[in-house]
């Protein structure tokens, strides 16, 4: 099977807040199907949809690293300068988590929280 699109579907109490977070992030735009009701909203980047977004009022934000409430999910995005897209994703709403690396270190990665608390992480160098 090979499908036409695939992409991560995030839960989310507030599903304007969260989508609007990925497509500013990820330089896209937000669309709201007509049959959603409000309730989905799917993020566009060069008119193909790369992540979903879905309402669940009782969405309890992951704690990670304290395993108390676990991951659920995650995004790795690679990137060129990790101090730009660090000051950037921290503009736009981010937490960071865990500074895990020196952003002038040569490869590395950061964990950081979108607004519903879902991590993600920037990487960059060979590991990425």
């Amino acid at each position: 099977m090979r499908p036409r699109n695939r992409l991560v579907v995030l839960d989310a109490a507030d599903v304007a807040a969260e989508s609007r977070f990925w497509a500013d992030l990820l330089e896209g735009e937000v669309v709201v199907p007509s049959w959603s009701d409000g309730r989905w909203h799917s993020v566009h980047v060069d008119g193909q949809p790369v992540v979903g977004v879905q309402l669940s009022p009782d969405h309890v934000p992951p704690t990670w690293p304290d395993p108390a409430v676990r991951q659920q999910v995650h995004l790795d995005l690679e990137v060129d300068d990790p101090r730009a897209a660090e000051a950037e994703a921290l503009s736009k709403g981010a937490r960071l988590l865990l500074a895990a690396h020196d952003l002038e270190a040569a490869e590395g990665f950061r964990a950081y929280a979108d607004p519903a608390g879902h991590p993600f992480c920037l990487t960059w160098g060979e590991q990425a």
